[in-house]
């Protein structure tokens, strides 16, 4: 199969036509008539939109990131079988060696993409630079960011995003030099001042990870990280499980962040039963919907990413196209990259396929139809 036909989401509306793809896997062309968004969930053909892209993922299927081994092979397949065409495997704050057993595992699935499976774009290093004031479900591993340690683990698998806080000592003075390296640079877990994330962003950090968790609140002397984000951030994740955050306060973080894109936060427990599960050195719980510590913290979640995608429409009232941006094009715009997250000739043929009531009916990687 190198064709689908159907309602296409391309960057400037949909189009009711047809979207080809070479042997490679990239998008030839698109062609078809224009339709406005009203007629496309209406007229009974599918809805062919851009793979989602995953920033944020820590495990799925029963394992964790950070147990090494095959592990994130069985995370980065459940995920696709939920839409996630490509992600970043993010790692919890640890000691070093556990890091080191985690990244040198990813380092053959960022090189080359199992059968049935999302591609890993790289690793998203949540910690282990964070304030011990606002870890979260992160472990007590806490540590100011080292240059050194980041080059070491980027050689063993790439690195395509830091969270860090910008108020633990030296942390500040290292943004500029980690972006000029490449990196991508979040602040999270902080109980940094609005003044210190203001800072942080003209060093050159360019988002806020998992907005309004795990970070000084907004007070109106008082305003915050999470005040700096809504004041100046281009882009910044949330998580849309409707547990992490009021809809009323993703809608004012719609309003106020124009690049505002989706996470899951996702731990071992996507996917599986109630019951105890890895996250790091944590032991986590899931119940009632949501995962949490022994007592009672949020920690992670079980959400996949086409069930951001409804709730962004079916609860927040979203159109499809803002919020199709919202799990996949915001995301590949962050990252820097052009040919995902969105359909278009050259970009990689990562498509989801739903029908009117956004349940997925197909999934393709690169192309490749993933095994549902």
């Amino acid at each position: 199969m190198n064709d689908l036909q159907g309602n296409i989401l391309t960057q400037s509306g949909f189009i009711q036509g047809s979207i080809h793809w070479d042997a490679l896997g990239r998008i030839g062309h698109i062609q078809g008539e224009a339709i406005s968004e009203a007629q496309a969930r209406a007229n009974g053909a599918p809805l062919l939109l851009p793979g989602f892209i995953d920033a944020h993922v820590h495990g799925g299927a029963g394992h964790d990131i950070m147990e090494g081994g095959d592990a994130a092979l069985h995370v980065t397949r459940l995920h696709a079988q939920h839409g996630t065409t490509s992600l970043l495997a993010t790692t919890m704050t640890a000691p070093q060696s556990d890091l080191d057993k985690a990244f040198a595992a990813l380092a053959p699935l960022c090189a080359q993409r199992p059968a049935n499976a999302a591609r890993i774009l790289g690793v998203h290093l949540e910690g282990p630079y964070i304030s011990e004031t606002r870890l979260g479900a992160q472990p007590p591993f806490a540590r100011p960011a080292n240059l050194e340690e980041i080059e070491k683990l980027h050689a063993l698998a790439p690195i395509r995003l830091i969270t860090l806080a910008p108020e633990v000592a030296d942390n500040q003075e290292l943004i500029a030099e980690l972006c000029a390296r490449g990196f991508r640079v979040q602040l999270g877990h902080s109980s940094g001042s609005y003044e210190q994330g203001v800072a942080a962003m003209r060093c050159g950090a360019t988002g806020f990870t998992h907005l309004f968790n795990a970070m000084s609140p907004m007070h109106h002397r008082e305003p915050g990280m999470v005040g700096a984000a809504l004041a100046h951030a281009q882009y910044a994740e949330i998580i849309p499980d409707l547990l992490h955050v009021h809809p009323g306060a993703m809608h004012a973080a719609l309003r106020a962040i124009p690049g505002l894109y989706c996470v899951t936060d996702s731990t071992a427990a996507a996917g599986m039963p109630d019951g105890e599960y890895s996250l790091g050195r944590h032991a986590v719980f899931k119940c009632m919907g949501g995962v949490r510590l022994a007592d009672g913290t949020l920690a992670g979640s079980t959400l996949t990413m086409d069930q951001a995608l409804r709730n962004l429409v079916q609860t927040l009232g979203l159109p499809l196209m803002d919020a199709a941006k919202r799990v996949s094009t915001f995301a590949a715009d962050h990252l820097g990259l052009q040919d995902r997250g969105r359909l278009a000739s050259g970009a990689w043929a990562d498509i989801v396929v739903l029908n009117r009531d956004l349940q997925l009916q197909a999934v393709l990687v690169e192309g490749q139809q993933i095994e549902r």
